[in-house]
């Protein structure tokens, strides 16, 4: 059971004791005062997020609105919703809002979709953008790490369905999560929250309010969390999976005049905790021969889980676990009333630090020591967005520029039990522990992403009830990576591919099983694209409680460039390249909706992602009916391809147990068809192959097609 405690003060300096007096007896006129000047936050009715006087004021486009008159698929959580509830994570927050998923199986590998739509779940990769962005207070939060972290002093939370290219810097295609925090007041104020539960849970929430001086403002909040481990590791004897967060937030408010207000914002958030595994379930068959199954791989090695039930909550890994997670930044935003409207000004950085120890072969067997890629993002932004009315027209138009960096420095390393786990047991080479054993892959990943934009929304009132609602937006990205992947053997020797002049391979048996496994990699990746997309909304009151609405937009999602390895495969390709660009995503979604309920229609989008080696992209133009089609994939050359059928048999049989993840390039438009293309040479079409072509003889990457 939970126990909660929520204590609120209308003086900072004492608040526990301001708290007695409020729940002593109140004279009417003092109560009367207290209700009027408590924030609107404070009055929301439990379960709908619903204030008082039965209405909900929202800031989704851009100004302040109630949710009755914005023609918009949104769900509105309110603080209090979110303190009653327990709801201090997006996580949590699923629970109270339709549509919104949340997955998680670490911070990193995070996905949050609407509606279904958004990014898979699986190994993050860098270079490609979530489909729901997170806002708090108009910043956008670029890496989806950030939806694993406690709400911190949070107001209100709108989560809205479907594009908001039109009315938000950064473009999003499924939704976007708009979070308002408490603001500095000129009134103190104290609030002070916690709660106790089993498992050792243990969450601490205070914040902090009021003048320093007639034009100043500070307000200050904290947070943290604390929670035993659910799953209990056998091997370590210790309870792994808990939960430790730390949260801090301060704002520093200038109002110099009735019409110009200056915030001053900065937040640090760390989570530290021993994560992530999971427990066994069950094996499923697979296409693989019996030999190369769980079920007689494990049997060789004498290993069985610790449990089969899964209810029993055991594992057994035997690598180090960490999910330390770090997200922090400093805003500057400033408000101007200006006689044609308000001018908003958001400047921002923020940084995201990921230092992780996975155990990724899920087994008490070293099979996969270390499987850990520790990564800093730094990203810029700016925007600059103007709201007003005048007259029957009202109107939002922005201007956004937003810079990403990230630097992953990333380890794989196999164990003394990788030899008879990854080499085709056929081969005698599986006997040999230290064939694999030590094999480690360092590998370096940077990506660098560019992205600026001209947003706005217009409502025209036709008569006093009906309005038309057109939107636009002019977007353009610029994406650059590079990975390099360096393999070294278990002495510490460089494991790379040797062809003789006449491209035929020299590697030894040993090497060639080593590069089965963890193959040397290097490529380039560079994109750039320009959008224009938009939007229009009839809307209609039809009465004072009934809001009708229809909305046609036309969505975008920016290409990507992979930032991951590629697999072990029978088809070798070059690894010296660079990319063509990736085409982006587009979708078509047309929303009919009223209020209080909506019904939404939506355009399926494809996922091609179990792209084989070589695929061609059909993109189809809205205007001209044209087709062009463009290769993602460079085709083996031929002395790659001699140098790989010179492989035992046996080796090339085991290529498929590699765990690193294949680069797929972002897929193309949400009507984009995929279909294999017959390998060729590059010196055959290299124009549509590829920028740079792949030196004949020069060292390959096996890659392996992934579902």
């Amino acid at each position: 059971m939970t126990l909660r405690v929520l204590l609120l003060a209308g003086a900072a300096l004492l608040p526990f004791a301001a708290t007695l007096v409020l729940a002593t007896e109140i004279p009417a006129e003092t109560a009367a005062e207290t209700a009027a000047a408590a924030p609107a936050d404070q009055s929301t009715s439990v379960g709908t997020g619903q204030s008082d006087n039965d209405t909900i004021v929202v800031t989704a486009r851009r100004r302040a609105e109630t949710a009755q008159d914005v023609p918009l698929a949104i769900s509105v959580v309110g603080g209090d919703h979110i303190d009653a509830t327990g709801a201090f994570n997006v996580g949590r927050l699923q629970q109270l809002t339709p549509t919104l998923q949340f997955y998680s199986s670490n911070p990193r590998n995070t996905s949050v979709n609407i509606r279904g739509l958004g990014a898979p779940l699986g190994l993050t990769n860098d270079g490609i953008e979530q489909g729901v962005g997170i806002y708090v207070d108009d910043v956008y939060f670029a890496r989806v790490a950030s939806s694993t972290f406690d709400f911190l002093d949070v107001k209100q939370i709108e989560v809205l369905r479907g594009p908001q290219g039109t009315l938000y810097g950064k473009n999003t295609t499924a939704g976007a999560i708009n979070i308002t925090t408490r603001q500095p007041t000129f009134d103190f104020e104290g609030r002070a929250e916690a709660t106790v539960g089993n498992l050792g849970f243990v969450q601490v929430k205070t914040a902090l309010s009021g003048p320093l001086s007639e034009t100043v403002a500070v307000r200050l909040a904290g947070s943290y969390t604390k929670r035993d481990g659910t799953i209990y590791n056998v091997t370590t004897k210790r309870f792994v999976n808990e939960q430790d967060n730390l949260g801090l937030r301060g704002q520093l408010l200038w109002k110099p005049t009735g019409n110009l207000e200056i915030t001053l914002a900065g937040d640090f958030s760390r989570q530290n905790p021993e994560c992530c595994t999971q427990v066994y379930v069950r094996t499923g068959a697979t296409q693989r021969p019996l030999e190369r199954q769980y079920a007689l791989l494990a049997a060789a090695q004498n290993y069985a889980v610790p449990s089969t039930n899964p209810y029993d909550r055991l594992t057994d890994v035997d690598s180090p676990l960490r999910a330390k997670n770090e997200v922090g930044g400093v805003s500057l935003k400033v408000k101007l009333d200006t006689g044609i409207g308000t001018l908003t000004s958001i400047t921002a950085w923020r940084y995201w630090s990921w230092d992780p120890s996975n155990d990724r072969d899920f087994l008490g067997l070293p099979i996969t020591s270390k499987s850990n890629n520790p990564s800093h993002q730094d990203q810029y932004s700016q925007e600059l967005r103007l709201s007003g009315e005048t007259g029957k027209l009202a109107y939002t138009l922005g201007a956004f520029g937003f810079y990403q960096k990230i630097r992953t420095q990333g380890i794989q390393q196999q164990g003394a039990a990788a030899s008879r786990w990854l080499i085709n047991p056929t081969n005698a080479l599986s006997l040999d522990p230290s064939v694999l054993n030590g094999l480690t892959a360092d590998n370096d990943i940077s990506f660098r992403n560019t992205s600026a934009a001209i947003y706005g929304k217009l409502a025209w009132k036709l008569t006093d009830s009906f309005s038309i609602q057109p939107g636009f937006r002019l977007n353009y990205d610029r994406k650059k990576g590079r990975y390099t992947s360096v393999v070294t053997n278990g002495a510490g020797n460089r494991v790379v591919f040797k062809t003789d002049a006449a491209g035929v391979n020299v590697n030894s048996k040993v090497e060639l099983a080593q590069l089965a496994v963890l193959a040397p990699q290097r490529f380039l990746a560079n994109f750039s694209d320009w959008n224009f997309s938009g939007d229009v909304t009839a809307a209609w009151d039809v009465t004072r409680d009934v809001h009708l609405y229809a909305t046609y937009a036309k969505s975008f999602k920016t290409g990507a460039s992979t930032s991951t390895a590629c697999r072990t495969t029978r088809q070798p390709v070059c690894r010296c390249l660079n990319w063509p660009r990736s085409s982006p995503r587009r979708s078509t979604t047309t929303k009919w909706g009223s209020r209080p309920s909506s019904l939404i229609a939506r355009r399926r989008s494809t996922s091609p992602l179990s792209a084989p080696i070589s695929a061609t992209i059909r993109r189809r133009s809205r205007t001209s009916r044209s087709a062009r089609s463009a290769a993602i994939w460079p085709m083996p050359t031929r002395p790659a391809a001699r140098a790989w059928k010179s492989m035992p048999r046996s080796v090339r049989a085991s290529a498929s147990t590699s765990t690193a993840t294949a680069p797929i390039p972002m897929p193309s438009s949400s009507r984009s068809r995929t279909r294999r293309a017959r390998p060729s040479c590059p010196a055959a079409r290299p124009r549509r192959l590829m920028r740079t072509a792949c030196p004949a003889g020069r060292p390959i990457c096996p890659a392996r097609r992934t579902a």
